[in-house]
C-alpha cells in the first residue's frame, strides 16, 4: 500500500502533455526531415551531388546549413516543449548539445563555401545572403555562449538568470527565423545564378526548389507556433517553484526561512 501511494504521488507530480502538442511536434519533424531530404534530392538531381573536393564542394554548404541552422536549431528550441518531466539540468544539457551540433555542422558548411570560392577565385561576402548568413552565425554563437554561461554553468545568480531568460527566448526565436530567411535568400540566389531567365519558364529545378522554400517556411512557422503557445510551455517542477518562491521572498525583504 505505501509503495502504491508513492507511485500515485509520482504520477500526480508529472506534468500532463497537452493533447495537440505531440501532433504538432510530429508534424514539425516530418516537415524538417522532408526539408533535409529534399535539399539532398535537389543537390543530387540538379547539382551533381556532394563532395569535399572539386566543383561539388559548394554543395556541402546548403546541405550543412539546412541540417544545422534549420533542422537541428529548430529541434533545440523544441526541447523544452517535448521533454516536460525530465530534470531541468538534463533538458538544458540536451538543448545545449543540439545547438553545439548545429553550430559545428554550420561551420563545416561555411568552411566549404569559403574554400570553394578561394579555389575558384570568386568574391566573398558581397551578397545580401552572405551578409545575413554572417549575422546569423555571429548571433548564434553569442547566444549559445551567453546561454551556456548563464544557465548551464554555476555562477550566475537566480535573479540574473530570471532577468535574462526573456531575452534568451526572444533572440533564440529571432535567430531561428533569420536562419530560415537567410536560407530562402541563398536558395533564390543559387537558382538565379544557374537558371537565369529560364527560372521564369517553370524549369523542373526551379519548381522543386520553390517547393523546398515553402517547406522551409512551413517548418519555421510550425516551430514558432509551438514555441509561442503559452499553454504548451514546460511547467516548472517542484524544485524550480521552490527556488522561485525563495527568490520572491528575498526580493520582498524577508528571509525564505522566516515563515
Amino acid at each position: 500500500m505505501p509503495s502504491s501511494g508513492r507511485s500515485m504521488d509520482s504520477r500526480a507530480g508529472l506534468a500532463a502533455t497537452p493533447g495537440a502538442l505531440p501532433y504538432y511536434v510530429a508534424f514539425s519533424q516530418l516537415l524538417g526531415l522532408t526539408v533535409v531530404a529534399m535539399t539532398g534530392a535537389w543537390l543530387g538531381l540538379y547539382r551533381g551531388g556532394i563532395a569535399w573536393e572539386g566543383a561539388l564542394q559548394f554543395n556541402v554548404h546548403p546541405l550543412s546549413m539546412v541540417i544545422g541552422l534549420i533542422f537541428l536549431q529548430g529541434d533545440a528550441l523544441l526541447v523544452y516543449r517535448v521533454f516536460r518531466n525530465e530534470t531541468k539540468r538534463t533538458t538544458k544539457v540536451l538543448h545545449g548539445l543540439l545547438h553545439v551540433f548545429a553550430l559545428v555542422i554550420a561551420l563545416v558548411g561555411v568552411v566549404a563555401v569559403f574554400d570553394y570560392h578561394r579555389k575558384k577565385g570568386y568574391a566573398d561576402l558581397y551578397s545580401l545572403h552572405s551578409w545575413c548568413g554572417l549575422l546569423v552565425l555571429v548571433l548564434y554563437f553569442v547566444q549559445w555562449l551567453v546561454g551556456l554561461s548563464f544557465f548551464l554553468f554555476p555562477g550566475a545568480s537566480f535573479s540574473l538568470r530570471s532577468r535574462y531568460r526573456p531575452q534568451h527566448v526572444f533572440f533564440g526565436a529571432a535567430i531561428f527565423l533569420l536562419s530560415v530567411g537567410t536560407a530562402l535568400l541563398g536558395l533564390k540566389e543559387a537558382l538565379l545564378f544557374k537558371l537565369g531567365a529560364k527560372y521564369s519558364t517553370f524549369e523542373a529545378e526551379g519548381v522543386l526548389a520553390n517547393v523546398l522554400g515553402l517547406l522551409l517556411v512551413g517548418f519555421g512557422v510550425t516551430v514558432l507556433y509551438i514555441l509561442t503557445r503559452s499553454d504548451w510551455k514546460r511547467p516548472p517542477q517542484a524544485e524550480e517553484q521552490a527556488l522561485s518562491m525563495d527568490f520572491k521572498t528575498l526580493t520582498e525583504g524577508d528571509s525564505p526561512g522566516s515563515q
